[in-house]
């Protein structure tokens, strides 16, 4: 399979500012570090740089390499082919004028300067496995008189949450022309390697960088960085420049380092079109969704858990390494998070191919299962998990059928069958944060005081925004889900089921006191002031899990609430337009976002959610896989090749949050290639 070639621009885009400074390309080395930045080169994030890597032991995640600057010479003239945007409102140097294009080939930005008679293209990859990046130029076509880039490399010391305008950096930088080396106090050290040029040493701070997406965001615009070294590189017609990292040994020529990347790119779709082959032939912005989805998924070392006090207690999971795979929620701010671990995890990894590493995955999290829940985040420095969340240890059941459904793997369900007994146990007696099973129903109810337990879970200050206390309507679908699940599981093992039978009738009976008089279903019953009838999107989920406790006449009405009131191209509005609280626009300052971020706000992971929804009710598949099709169009928007976290609720639907997220492109992903599978299969009955 070759790679797509969905994302080009041309100078309409490439030299005007606002176009090509919204627009962001992203990459990632498969070890928890990133790369980031814009078509035009110019900084508009604290998150933007060319190496972002993790420290030794934890996923704190450090900005260490942020530019590289260049300008052509030839002869007298020369000519930068950066930009920069300055706290003054100073854009200084224009360098996107001089852009002719700019691509992703495959997973590679490709820019093309043009400039008289000269056609300079510039790459930029990362290494897979490596905290490294490279950098190449090289002429489109050969000239008889020498010209050369001057290249200034700017670099910082800094989490990728803070900005440095006070200049807490002090390295020691050393080397030679082929070699040099920053070090700081005790840090593992970044090396630059020229490849076809020379390097010398600089120390000079470069104040008044204006950010201006940290400025919409209401957050600190202005940031600073140190200029550590500068590099000549005559051009020729091959590959060349520079090699950043953080290993201490040279690395190999560029040129053998661009097909390592090229060939890993095509691996990918290969390996993913292997486990779906309706990804042969899919079109280019699928394929490009499939390489995007390689960047969530990272090794980094395991979490270590304080011990219970349990003497000699084992879970399942703990004999793996002290090293393992897990999935990053989004770029660039984002760690791992339990709940959009399991909701990413079938687009991501069986929909692609990757079972071994949905399994070890999955095996991980038992290592962190407490009292039946699984933690919602395992903060990036290393810290406890946090156990704040009734959704992603339902999630895991879900997770956990998706995987046995593809893989078969009968002997880890076995192993891993106890622990999954037990969360079930934990929350039909009750556990944390008043999670527990009503048993004159058979719903979960939830809910403690001053505490977000579901996905919608924005809090500013003390003030829970969408405190959905009582017995929220998805979380009792993806009850009703483990529960089948598990009566599955049981009976696929030999396992006696009928406690989850009975467990799963009772939750089934209790579900239908949400359906709503007038069509939908309520969104939390049993809340500190009754019922609550607003309209929001999590009801589909009782439509759209494996296992729903809905009939179809309620499936359609539910369809139908969802169609008429939270549909838009982008994905579902978090609550309906006619709701006194809805807020049409994600944007201003911490508090305005948060307090938007779901009231209205349209989340893209529920887009796929809609399309098998409406297949599931129309049995049109057609239909369906057309309701992701916007998805193509803004692939060339916001993060390039990839989907962002969350839309404004009201057209255009601006893209917001986070630029890349991982539940985002997995939902597309997984929906696509069920729909697809379907499509073909008609298509095939037909013909036979």
């Amino acid at each position: 399979m070759e790679p797509p070639d969905i994302i080009r621009f041309g100078r309409a885009t490439c030299c005007d500012l606002e176009q090509a400074s919204r627009r962001e390309w992203w990459l990632a080395d498969g070890l928890g570090g990133y790369a980031g930045g814009t078509i035009a080169q110019c900084l508009t994030r604290r998150y933007h740089g060319l190496l972002i890597a993790p420290a030794e032991t934890s996923l704190e995640r450090r900005l260490i390499f942020v530019k590289a600057d260049a300008t052509l010479h030839d002869s007298e003239r020369s000519w930068p082919l950066f930009t920069n945007c300055w706290g003054s409102g100073a854009v200084e140097p224009k360098g996107l004028i001089h852009i002719e294009s700019f691509q992703l080939d495959g997973s590679i930005p490709v820019w093309r300067f043009a400039i008289d008679d000269l056609i300079l293209e510039q790459c930029i990859w990362m290494e897979q496995d490596q905290h490294t990046t490279c950098i190449a130029w090289r002429l489109a076509h050969a000239l008889e008189r020498p010209v050369y880039l001057g290249i200034d490399l700017l670099i910082n010391n800094r989490s990728h949450h803070r900005d440095n305008i006070s200049h807490e950096f002090s390295p020691a930088i050393e080397g030679d022309e082929r070699h040099i080396s920053v070090r700081h106090a005790g840090d593992a050290a970044l090396h630059f390697y020229a490849d076809g040029g020379q390097l010398f040493e600089r120390y000079q701070w470069i104040d008044d960088f204006y950010l201006a997406r940290e400025h919409e965001r209401g957050l600190g615009d202005r940031d600073a960085h140190l200029c550590a070294a500068h590099m000549r590189l005559p051009l020729s017609v091959n590959w060349n420049g520079l090699v950043a990292t953080r290993a201490a040994a040279p690395q190999p020529h560029l040129s053998e380092l661009l097909r390592r990347r090229r060939a890993h790119d095509v691996s990918r779709l290969m390996t993913a079109a292997v486990d779906a082959p309706e990804l042969r032939g899919a079109p280019c912005w699928v394929r490009q969704l499939v390489l995007a989805a390689d960047n969530f998924l990272i090794i980094r070392p395991a979490p270590r858990q304080e011990s219970s006090g349990k003497e000699d207690q084992e879970r399942p999971g703990q004999q793996l390494g002290q090293r393992g795979e897990l999935i990053i929620a989004g770029y660039p701010w984002f760690g791992e998070w339990g709940r959009d671990t399991m909701i990413a995890l079938p687009g991501l990894l069986l929909a692609t191919g990757r079972h071994a590493s949905a399994r070890n995955i999955l095996a991980a999290y038992a290592r962190f299962a407490d009292r039946g829940m699984l933690p919602n985040t395992l903060p990036d420095e290393g810290g406890q998990p946090q156990y704040n969340t009734v959704d992603a240890a339902l999630w895991y059941f879900e997770a956990w059928r998706a995987y046995i459904s593809v893989s078969h793997d009968v002997v880890t369900l076995r192993e891993f069958y106890p622990l999954l007994q037990e969360m079930v146990d934990w929350h039909v007696r009750g556990t944390r944060h008043s999670i527990g099973a009503d048993p004159d129903d058979g719903l979960l109810r939830v809910g403690e005081p001053g505490l977000q337990l579901t996905w919608m879970d924005a809090k500013v200050g003390d003030c829970v925004v969408t405190p959905r206390h009582g017995k929220p309507v998805e979380i009792n679908a993806l009850w009703f889900n483990a529960l089948t699940c598990m009566m599955q599981f049981s009976q696929l093992i030999g396992k006696k089921s009928d406690v989850y039978k009975t467990l799963a009738g009772q939750a089934r009976k209790g579900f239908q006191r949400f359906l709503k008089p007038e069509g939908g279903l309520y969104d939390v019953l049993d809340g500190p002031e009754g019922n609550d009838a607003s309209i929001r999107p999590n009801q589909i989920l009782a439509v759209t899990l494996h296992y729903s406790p809905l009939s179809p006449s309620a499936q359609a009405l539910v369809l139908a609430e969802a169609r008429r009131h939270l549909l838009t191209s982008y994905g579902l509005r978090s609550l309906a337009a006619e709701h006194p609280g809805y807020r049409p626009h994600y944007e201003g300052g911490v508090r305005e976002r948060d307090t938007a971020y779901h009231q209205g706000t349209a989340w893209s992971w529920l887009l796929p959610h809609y399309a098998m929804a409406e297949y599931r009710v129309t049995g049109n598949a057609d239909l369906a896989q057309s309701r992701l099709a916007p998805m193509r169009d803004h692939l060339l928007d916001a993060g390039l090749g990839t989907i962002s976290e969350i839309f404004d609720g009201e057209p255009p639907h601006e893209p917001r949050g986070a630029p890349s997220q991982a539940w985002s492109v997995a939902g597309i992903l997984e929906a696509w290639v069920k729909l697809e599978r379907v499509r073909r299969a008609a298509k095939q009955k037909e013909e036979d």
